[in-house]
């Protein structure tokens, strides 16, 4: 699956995203494989070695992206938030930090 830019702009309380029950059974298991990496990676220990291909793509990402050390998990933490608004409102697989970071940086621009 290619990767999307996280796009927002205002929805209309009426919008409602059409999905069938397995696109939403696929994201949840999706959000929970996300989860379940970042919490992985909060604790320094990563106890598996089966990653879905977005997975690998997300781990190499981050290893580009230079964080400060001490504000490392608060970014990651919204980074994690970030990623559970956007599946829920639309299709995966989740954002890269980068794409987080770079969305973070024009939302600081803007402001």
């Amino acid at each position: 699956m290619e990767a999307r830019p996280l796009n927002f702009w205002a929805q209309s309380a009426e919008y409602v995203p059409v999905t069938t029950a397995d696109d939403l059974v696929q994201l949840e298991l999706m959000l929970g494989r996300f989860n379940r990496l970042m919490g992985e990676l909060a604790r320094g220990v990563i106890a598996r070695n089966n990653f879905a291909p977005w997975e690998v793509e997300i781990l190499l990402d981050m290893q580009t992206c230079s964080l400060e050390p001490r504000r490392r998990s608060e970014i990651l933490r919204q980074y994690q938030r970030a990623v559970e608004r956007q599946m829920g409102t639309g299709p995966g697989p989740p954002m890269k930090l980068s794409e987080f970071l770079a969305i973070r940086a024009k939302q600081a621009q803007t402001h």
